[in-house]
């Protein structure tokens, strides 16, 4: 049975397994720890009985006025424990923080060739609402979808309109 729970320091030690898929933006521990230490609520992990994580999600809350909304800044879950349903049960998780947090939406970038995660997204009730214009670093660079799904407060859905023209990453709040 698999154990969601908050994100620990100590679980940096372990969560290389994860972190090794080349989809999954990896970061300096300082970055974690900045994410654990200002929104723990955001940063769950999913462990395996055996102690093993098989995956995590780490987020935050940010914005003003209308633009107040969480943010999936990494998702992954390991390749031997995919296809469970643990990254809908880990977005289910960020999304009912978000809403007890009185957000209008939720937000993520997603790589635009990765159309594995861009479906799972838009099954989760997500859309692309805007692209960015060489959002990933690389060689070459790539374009990232900004997805957004509604919460509750956006009652007229403002927040899910998309834009029709594509942003550069600085012209992104």
């Amino acid at each position: 049975m698999t154990t969601i729970r908050p994100f620990t320091c100590e679980d940096m030690l372990y969560f290389n397994n994860v972190n090794l898929d080349p989809l999954t933006e990896t970061y300096g521990l300082s970055f974690y720890t900045q994410y654990l230490a200002h929104w723990p609520e955001y940063f769950q992990v999913a462990e395996s009985p055996s102690g093993e994580i098989m995956g995590y999600i780490m987020g935050k809350a940010e914005g003003h006025g209308e633009n107040w909304h969480g943010h999936v800044t990494a998702l992954t879950v390991s390749p031997d424990y995919r296809r469970l349903g643990l990254a809908a049960t880990l977005m289910n998780l960020l999304e009912e923080v978000s809403e007890k947090k009185k957000a209008y939406f939720v937000d993520l970038f997603v790589r635009v060739s990765n159309k594995v995660a861009i479906n799972m997204y838009k099954n989760l009730g997500y859309i692309v609402y805007r692209t960015v214009l060489e959002y990933y670093s690389g060689d070459p660079d790539e374009d990232a979808y900004d997805m957004r799904k509604a919460c509750s407060r956006d009652v007229n859905k403002k927040s899910v309109i998309p834009l029709s023209h594509p942003v550069r990453p600085e012209d992104v709040d």
